[in-house]
C-alpha cells in the first residue's frame, strides 16, 4: 500500500514540477527562471575569447547564444525548432550573432570554430558518441552542460518504482559523472576540467590529439 502511495506522490511531483516550470516561464515574461538563479550563462561567457568564433549547437530560444556574443567575435546558433530561431531572431539578435534553422544531426555549417557549446542538448541525442565524433574536428574546444541522474535522491527512487524521472521526457539520458566521462572517452574527448553545479555537469573537455 505505502509503496502504491509512494509512487502517486511521485507522479504527483512530477506534475507539480512540470507546472511549476510552465507557470515561471510565464511569470518571467518567456525565460526560464533557471537561467537567472542558476547562472549557468557565465561559465559559457568565462569561458570564451574576444577573438573566438563559436557555434551554439540547439541554441533554443537565444538567450545564452546571445550573452557569448557579448564578448565573442562572433556566434552562430543552430536548432532545428523555427519557433525557437524565430524567438531568438525577434529577441535576441546582435550583429555578430547569427541564428541557423536546421538539424544539426543531419548538417552542420561549414568551416570550423573556435568553440562548440553544447548547453543540454546531449541528452537530447540517441547516437550520441557517433554525433560527438561527427563534429569532433569542427572546433578545438566544446563546452558541455548536461543534467545528472544522481542530482538529487528523488531522481534514482523514481526510476526504481518506474515513475517517470527524466527532467524531460525527450532526455535519452541523464548522466552520472562516470557516464559522461565514458561517453566522451569512446568519442574521442577529454575532460579537460569540470565542475558539479545545480545537479548538472559544466565541463570544458577537447577532442583527444
Amino acid at each position: 500500500m505505502y509503496k502504491s502511495l509512494a509512487k502517486l506522490a511521485l507522479q504527483l511531483h512530477n506534475f507539480f514540477y512540470a507546472a511549476s516550470s510552465f507557470l515561471s516561464i510565464k511569470a518571467e515574461g518567456g525565460l526560464h527562471p533557471k537561467h537567472r538563479l542558476i547562472g549557468y550563462h557565465a561559465f559559457f561567457v568565462n569561458n570564451v575569447t574576444l577573438e573566438d568564433v563559436i557555434l551554439d549547437i540547439g541554441c533554443g530560444n537565444g538567450a545564452l547564444t546571445f550573452d557569448v556574443a557579448q564578448k565573442a567575435k562572433k556566434v552562430v546558433g543552430i536548432d532545428f525548432s523555427r519557433a525557437n530561431i524565430d524567438t531568438a531572431k525577434r529577441k535576441y539578435s546582435a550583429p555578430n550573432l547569427e541564428y541557423i534553422c536546421q538539424d544539426a544531426l543531419k548538417n552542420l555549417p561549414a568551416g570550423k570554430f573556435d568553440v562548440i557549446i553544447l548547453s543540454n542538448v546531449l541528452e537530447h541525442i540517441e547516437e550520441r558518441v557517433a554525433f560527438l565524433k561527427q563534429v569532433k574536428n569542427k572546433a578545438s574546444k566544446f563546452l558541455i552542460r548536461v543534467p545528472m541522474i544522481n542530482r538529487d535522491w528523488i531522481t534514482p527512487y523514481k526510476k526504481e518504482l518506474g515513475v517517470e524521472y527524466r527532467l524531460d521526457p525527450t532526455h535519452f539520458i541523464e548522466y552520472t559523472m562516470e557516464s559522461f566521462q565514458d561517453e566522451l572517452e569512446k568519442a574521442g574527448f577529454a575532460v579537460y576540467s569540470y565542475t558539479i553545479q545545480f545537479g548538472e555537469i559544466w565541463a570544458i573537455t577537447k577532442p583527444k590529439l
